[in-house]
């Protein structure tokens, strides 16, 4: 059996988009999954097609930490900016959702925030290390929970031979493209098996499918093989105090 997942993602649809496959092949091997997503509040209209797209993905219902979006504040009226929280109360949320779950492994975005650079791609990334690692010592947050310590932690990257088409797609939208060397990936997963799967879940944010400048709806205009090319590998960095070896086929623990 594969081991227990966590996905620790900014937005709704981060979580189909960059880690969708490899949450459906977790799935599918008798493995736990959830995902916790930063922001936007359990009411708001991106909520059910979360909860859509993780039926798809058999990774049970959102975890919403309810923050605001750095450039949407529609997501989370009347809360603080993911960006803007005070880093102690985001930490404890999540810390919360890792001691409840118990996962093996957690992954998250990279440290150059996913390609566009997202601030709150950035954030969510520099949360989940600390969480991760607070998330094990008893006297830090005493009140999230017993202390539970992940075996490993993943940050689900793009290397710069790996970005193909999505360059001129992306660029092509006003949007940045940063990738990593090539020597920073760790692991990359086939996630072919599971593709059909991962596709269905990126649809069901079918507000995002309807807008032209989000990967959803970039993806969903493409030709069905480029667009099989695009989601087929998923890359990772695996971290600990840095990159590390490990399977390179396959997330280990």
């Amino acid at each position: 059996m594969l081991p227990s997942l966590l996905a620790v993602a900014a937005h709704p649809d981060d979580e189909s988009l960059l880690v969708g496959g490899v949450l459906a092949q977790h799935h599918a091997a008798g493995a736990r999954t959830a995902v916790v997503t930063a922001t936007w509040a359990p009411d708001s209209r991106r909520a059910p097609e979360l909860a859509a797209a993780l039926s798809v993905l058999g990774a049970g219902s959102p975890r919403l930490l309810g923050y605001n979006d750095a450039r949407n504040p529609e997501a989370s009226p009347g809360r603080p900016r993911l960006i803007d929280a005070p880093l102690d109360e985001a930490v404890g949320r999540l810390v919360a959702h890792i001691r409840d779950f118990r996962p093996e492994i957690v992954v998250t975005h990279d440290a150059v925030g996913q390609l566009t650079g997202h601030p709150d791609h950035v954030r969510t990334h520099q949360i989940t290390l600390l969480a991760v690692e607070a998330a094990g010592l008893a006297h830090l947050y005493p009140d999230a929970g017993a202390p539970w310590q992940p075996t490993a932690v993943y940050a689900a990257t793009h290397p710069e031979s790996g970005v193909g088409l999505l360059r001129p797609l992306l660029e092509g939208v006003g949007k940045s493209v940063l990738a990593v060397p090539d020597s920073y990936v760790t692991t990359s997963v086939d996630v072919t098996p599971w593709a059909d799967m991962k596709w269905r879940a990126i649809l069901a944010h079918d507000g995002e499918v309807a807008r032209e400048r989000t990967l959803p709806g970039i993806l969903a205009r493409l030709p069905e093989g480029d667009r099989a090319q695009i989601i087929r590998t998923e890359h990772f960095t695996r971290l600990t105090l840095g990159p590390a070896k490990g399977d390179p086929d396959q997330l280990t623990i």
